[in-house]
């Protein structure tokens, strides 16, 4: 897999973790630098880890779908890539102003914006793809638009929050579609 597809992705798979760092950004009342430090590790540590859980269980599956691998992977990208467009465009609760972030809080916001990584990394055993590339820039593009998000969250609100969302998710069903044709043509 190219560098430019490698950052594609992890630029699709951010989205929903820079969406909510966002939201956490104009949630949290008295915002400090380190508070979008650490949310940007939390989303960003665990982006990194879920595609080698899913690496790990797509190694002992491969020799059996090996056939039909690339249509798996369209199917995994494009299904995130809806469920992103569709959280994106539902209606949400208005969230109240949070006091200060907690770590139960924090770790099921970074394991929820991070399951789709876990498919992902399925994806990469799949299509028999080094882990260790991916899983950095995943992880560090992650770190980074995420720590941005909160900063921006914090001055700009909800303007972009939802359309983050759907950009990722435009983006993981383009490499799906990307994938079958290289295997078809």
């Amino acid at each position: 897999m190219d560098t430019v597809t490698i950052i594609l992705i992890a630029l699709g798979l951010s989205m929903d973790a820079t969406a909510v760092a966002v939201g956490l950004g104009l949630s949290i009342k008295s915002l400090k630098i380190q508070n979008g430090f650490v949310i940007g590790l939390f989303f960003g540590g665990f982006q990194a880890i879920m595609p080698v859980i899913g690496w790990s269980i797509g190694l002992g599956l491969k020799d059996l779908i090996t056939s039909w691998d690339h249509w798996l992977v369209f199917g995994l990208l494009t299904g995130i890539g809806i469920k992103m467009i569709y959280e994106s465009v539902k209606i949400k609760p208005v969230e109240d102003e949070i006091k200060d972030l907690k770590m139960s809080v924090l770790l099921l916001l970074s394991l929820a914006t991070s399951i789709d990584a876990l498919a992902i990394g399925i994806s990469f055993a799949v299509l028999r793809i080094a882990i260790i590339t991916p899983v950095l820039v995943i992880g560090f593009v992650t770190f980074l638009l995420s720590f941005l998000g909160v900063g921006f969250g914090r001055h700009a609100g909800h303007l972009f929050e939802r359309k983050l969302e759907t950009v990722g998710g435009i983006i993981l069903i383009l490499i799906g579609v990307k994938i079958v044709l290289e295997h078809l043509l």
